[in-house]
């Protein structure tokens, strides 16, 4: 296998030019004076703002015994080189406004756009991944996304995991949406929440209602759990699995349901650790939470155990709730009554169950 070296530095034929003249302990007056040419073109050659021309060429091997080859070659190498820099530096200026505009490494690593070498290719892919015709236009969101002018890399990848979810979301056929029907199936929905196998069954029970149900894992610096916004009618509700676990799982799909049934418009990017301060929100968090556990009962419970949660207690009471001991122990854990490092067995990852949906 064989490879190609370049040199990391080409000297300019005014260097070597200067060598010769040392050598013989002449000026550049003399050179000038021998070859019947001003000081000042000679100065040109030797600093390289001035090319060596087959004329030169010529006229210099006269004047030092060298080929005029020797001369055309040195200027050619080294005008090359030039180029060379200067469009490695120009590919440095273009990757560098790539990876401002989107997260490009991780684009890659998820399969959303190939690597290559080739920054006209990388160009174009990240053009056709946001939908525009080049890197002066904003990313077309049909999302009513806000974005801020300035935007941090956390935004930056926010856009493109929502573009990455319009994407997918743009592929599937779903049935009309009527708001009243969804709000109608919650209670059909839940049933999914006693067994973690039954979990497979809650993406066409979605389509079946014209809800559009995508996973898209989160990446860096999103710290995402999900997201509700509405494409063409009807509603899309994307999930990250950022916490792979049962608990987590169904309180953000309901969390994003809530929105929906709520009659929230816009879009919601919702990071459940730290949501935004607003009504809507707020009113989202309770619908899911009430919808999972009903809150008299779920007082009952809390008040009959004494606080003191055995994992028999629990599996009694999820039994009884037709819920997954696992989302019991996670509004346990999520209420403080429980510590996050007890029982976290019944906290069951859904990910293998929903691997046909999970964007890979």
């Amino acid at each position: 296998m064989s490879q190609s070296f370049a040199p990391a530095r080409v000297p300019t034929p005014g260097k070597i030019l200067s060598r010769e003249l040392e050598a013989r302990g002449w000026t550049q007056k003399d050179l000038a004076e021998i070859m019947s040419r001003p000081v000042q073109t000679i100065n040109e050659i030797i600093r390289g703002s001035k090319q060596i021309t087959p004329e030169t060429a010529i006229e210099l091997s006269q004047a030092l015994g060298t080929s005029p080859e020797f001369w055309t070659n040195l200027e050619a190498k080294y005008r090359l080189h030039l180029a060379g820099k200067e469009k490695k530096e120009q590919d440095i200026a273009r990757k560098s406004r790539l990876y401002t505009i989107a997260p490009i490494s991780e684009l890659i690593k998820n399969g959303w756009i190939q690597g290559t070498n080739s920054i006209d290719e990388l160009e174009q892919q990240v053009c056709n991944f946001f939908g525009i015709s080049s890197l002066d236009e904003i990313p077309k969101l049909d999302v009513n996304f806000r974005c801020s002018e300035h935007r941090e890399p956390e935004e930056i990848s926010r856009i493109a995991w929502v573009k990455r979810v319009e994407n997918l979301a743009k592929q599937q056929t779903v049935a009309s949406f009527d708001r009243r029907k969804l709000e109608a199936a919650i209670p059909e929905i839940l049933v999914s929440a006693k067994q973690v196998e039954s979990i497979v069954q809650i993406p066409k029970l979605l389509a079946d209602l014209g809800v559009i149900f995508v996973i898209v894992p989160h990446l860096s610096k999103t710290y995402l759990d999900g997201a509700a916004f509405y494409l063409n009618g009807n509603p899309v509700v994307a999930l990250t699995l950022r916490y792979d676990r049962i608990d987590s799982f169904w309180f953000t799909l309901m969390h994003e349901l809530a929105h929906i049934v709520l009659g929230h418009q816009g879009a919601y990017l919702d990071n459940l650790d730290a949501l935004e301060e607003n009504d809507e929100e707020r009113e989202a968090n309770q619908k899911a939470a009430d919808w999972l556990i009903h809150p008299q009962t779920l007082n009952e419970f809390i008040v009959r155990s004494k606080k003191l949660f055995s994992r028999k207690a629990i599996e009694e009471f999820a039994l009884d709730q037709h819920r997954h001991p696992g989302i019991i122990l996670g509004r346990l854990h999520y209420d403080k009554l429980v510590p996050h490092k007890n029982l976290r067995t019944l906290l069951i990852k859904v990910s293998p169950l929903l691997k046909n949906w999970i964007d890979n």
